[in-house]
């Protein structure tokens, strides 16, 4: 019995603790936390070059601090050193100059980058002297292949256009549609006209589809999509083309008018052969009649013949 009642009094001591650690808890004041501004994390793109040029495509879905390195192999000439440096689109980049040394069989150039807006995408280059060089391209994930072909649609109907993300790729956080409007492009928006376009976001497969309605032949053009990341966009193009219910049956009648004319051309030539054959007739009667018999003519000639066999 004694055992029974201290362990019941263990048992109620730690109840009293628990209970005035939960009340100490939440009386305490709380504080949201901070969340700082980050680049996102680091990357690394590394590129052995054997030849004179090399291009290396990269794709960003983010913000982040890209390392690339370029390692050249060099040439027949094989100098101790060189000038390296680095370019973004084609201008060269301010105190990148540095001079890289032939060690272990080769050349090495690395700089870190900080990519932090779209419009810190472009083309980067690592360049060796006059030599050699090394193209990374930084782009937003790209959009999958689009149609070659127009999509060709008839006046009055709906026609849907497709895009779409290989799976492969990051899932993009939204899609927008354009419509080509000369040298610019207008966001299509669907509160203004809510019976003219739909667009259907699907997550799952990474695609976008917008509906035209009621088309005409003013909607025939280029219609772009552009999948949005957290560092840019990327965007992919189609052609719509709008006709109408006669454009198919164009092709057909011409051919009906040219058989409608090649009809015509024989049966007025067969109308007007028997016209010359009559008239051809006609003259050689008279031909004919005008020419002396000959057979009369030689029958003087036949008798002198015999008259002289005897």
């Amino acid at each position: 019995m004694v055992m029974s009642a201290s362990w019941k009094n263990q048992l109620f001591l730690q109840i009293l603790l628990l209970l005035s650690c939960c009340r100490h808890s939440s009386t305490s004041p709380t504080t949201t936390p901070l969340h700082p501004i980050t680049l996102g994390p680091t990357g690394n793109k590394s590129v052995i070059l054997r030849g004179e040029n090399h291009t290396e495509k990269v794709e960003l879905s983010q913000p982040i601090n890209l390392t690339l390195e370029c390692t050249w192999m060099g040439n027949q000439k094989r100098l101790p050193n060189i000038t390296g440096y680095w370019r973004k689109d084609g201008e060269e980049i301010q105190d990148s100059h540095l001079t890289v040394q032939f060690e272990n069989e080769k050349y090495n150039l690395k700089r870190e980058f900080s990519i932090s807006t779209e419009k810190d995408l472009g083309i980067y280059s690592c360049v060796f002297g006059s030599e050699a060089h090394t193209d990374f391209i930084l782009a937003a994930p790209q959009i999958g292949e689009m149609r070659d072909k127009p999509i060709v649609s008839y006046v009055g109907d709906s026609v849907g256009i497709i895009c779409k993300m290989d799976k492969a790729k990051p899932k993009p956080h939204t899609w927008f549609w354009y419509r080509e409007n000369g040298t610019d492009k207008d966001r299509i928006l669907i509160n203004p006209q809510p019976h003219r376009y739909e667009i259907n976001n699907n997550d799952k497969e990474q695609m976008t589809k917008l509906v035209v309605h009621n088309l005409t032949q003013d909607d025939s053009g280029l219609y772009y999509c552009g999948a949005v990341y957290g560092i840019g966009s990327s965007m992919g193009h189609v052609e719509l083309k709008v006709i109408t219910i006669m454009e198919p049956l164009k092709p057909f009648l011409a051919i009906l008018v040219e058989v409608i004319i090649l009809v015509t051309a024989i049966l007025v030539y067969e109308k007007t052969q028997p016209v010359k054959r009559e008239t051809a007739g006609d003259v050689t009667n008279a031909i004919q009649k005008n020419d002396p018999p000959q057979e009369e003519d030689n029958k003087p000639e036949e008798n002198s013949w015999r008259l002289r066999k005897f």
